[in-house]
Formats: C-alpha cells, sequence, structure tokens
C-alpha cells in the first residue's frame, strides 16, 4: 500500500521459552526499514508513526478473515486485478 503495511506474523520461541515481544520485532521492521529507505532517498528522518494497529489472532477462522483483507486491500484501492499481481505481497508457508 502507498501509505501503510499491513503483516500477518508469527512471532518466533526464545529457546528459554515465551515469545519475541510484538513491539519488539515491529521496532526492529521500522527501524531497518527507514534507515534504508533514507540511504536510497538520500533523505533522513522519520517516515514510521510511532503508534500500531495490532490484533491477536485467535483461530483460523480468524486468521482467514485477516488474511482476506491483507491480499485484498490492493483489488480494493485499484491497484492491482489479482492478489497475486501485487508486487509486494508476500507469502511464505511452512
Amino acid at each position: 500500500m502507498a501509505d501503510h503495511v499491513h503483516a500477518l506474523v508469527q512471532p518466533l520461541p526464545y529457546p528459554e521459552g515465551g515469545f519475541f515481544d510484538l513491539s519488539m520485532i515491529l521496532h526492529s521492521v521500522k527501524s531497518f526499514s527507514v534507515h534504508q529507505i533514507n540511504r536510497l532517498r538520500g533523505t533522513e528522518g522519520s517516515l514510521w508513526l510511532d503508534e500500531s494497529f495490532d490484533r491477536i489472532v485467535r483461530d483460523e477462522v480468524e486468521f482467514l478473515e485477516k488474511w482476506q483483507y491483507i491480499i485484498n486491500n490492493p483489488l480494493k484501492k485499484e491497484l492491482v486485478q489479482n492478489p497475486e499481481d501485487y508486487p509486494w505481497l508476500y507469502m511464505k508457508n511452512d
């Protein structure tokens, strides 16, 4: 999307138990990407809002609902006619 990002992720577990904190993951992604974007543009400064809108996915039904929303978002914005044509859609299945 031109002004936001959607991600459906599952945090990895720590070897000693528990999971990586979502706020730490988002901080890492935002920090890395803003440095790369600023380097490529030859600019400085912030890019991302401090806030994020996150949701916990509790079951497969909710997962599929969120996934459909994400892949259909470029269609609703009329950026592509098929989700697979959107160049920034990345799917990894394990």
